[in-house]
């Protein structure tokens, strides 16, 4: 069983015992629970905002321990005022030593949208998404089959949830519905972890350009972003690489000032 199988797996147990301590019911009396969302998919394309989506993140399986001392008020109002277009917080806890009071925080401190990093296999969790003040969810289609996965966008979208749907080969693209909003591609193999930023571009053109389309995942350097950019793309995913350093919403601003002085160079 590799890393994806043992996180779906160990994810469809968590959320049963979850069910069992709040109702749906708790969870749609929420003070976020009937909020208009703000769009990612808008704040993506805003020529003010930067494209992109930084990552809150304390570890991952492959890199460990990643940054165990920054705030999530902190890094996040960081991030909000460097202009990302996002920010991503991840919720699990046993695999990635995140929490839903991570998002809660993130959401009380920011007017920016908050994409719920999951590893989402059912309703509840979308519920759950609601409830804590997300604005978007993503999907993994690796790990999702293609009527499961169109379940959970529709009933998403009928929460006024945004939907990302993240792929990582050809393979996945049939699984992309009318009810997803963005689609990204995901550098790292989720069953190796291995990067590879050649997927994006081999995989822009044959995603609907109806999608706003990112790219996930092994960013580090500015011009991997103009160099996408140049490809098309119209987000980009950053997780490990500003909060690596010991202040992530300073490498986050000095990231995104040298990817707009190098834009100006091109234009």
């Amino acid at each position: 069983m590799d890393i994806l199988e043992r996180i779906v797996a160990h994810k469809k147990i968590e959320v049963g015992g979850r069910k069992q301590i709040v109702s749906t019911k708790q969870l749609e009396r929420s003070r976020h629970f009937n909020r208009t969302v703000y769009s990612l998919k808008e704040f993506l394309l805003r020529p003010d905002k930067s494209g992109i989506i930084a990552e809150f993140k304390r570890y991952s399986p492959s890199k460990k321990d990643i940054n165990t001392t920054s705030s999530v008020k902190d890094v996040t109002t960081a991030y909000a005022k460097a202009r990302v277009s996002g920010i991503s917080v991840l919720t699990d806890t046993k695999f990635f030593k995140g929490t839903s009071t991570d998002l809660i925080i993130a959401r009380k401190h920011n007017e920016v949208p908050i994409l719920r990093k999951e590893f989402i296999v059912d309703e509840y969790q979308l519920l759950e998404a609601k409830a804590i003040g997300a604005d978007a969810i993503l999907l993994i289609a690796e790990c999702l089959e293609k009527d499961h996965l169109a379940r959970l966008a529709k009933f998403a979208k009928s929460l006024g949830l945004e939907v990302l749907t993240e792929i990582h080969s050809a393979e996945q693209l049939p699984k992309l519905t009318e009810d997803i909003d963005i689609v990204g591609v995901n550098n790292r193999n989720l069953k190796t972890f291995k990067v590879d930023l050649q997927h994006s571009k081999e995989l822009f053109h044959k995603i609907p350009a109806h999608y706003v389309r990112i790219s996930e995942s092994g960013i580090s350097h500015p011009d991997t972003i103009v160099d996408l950019k140049q490809h098309g793309f119209q987000g980009f995913l950053i997780g490990e690489n500003f909060m690596k350093t010991l202040d992530p919403g300073a490498a986050c601003s000095a990231f995104i000032a040298e990817v707009r002085e190098k834009l100006k160079v091109i234009v």
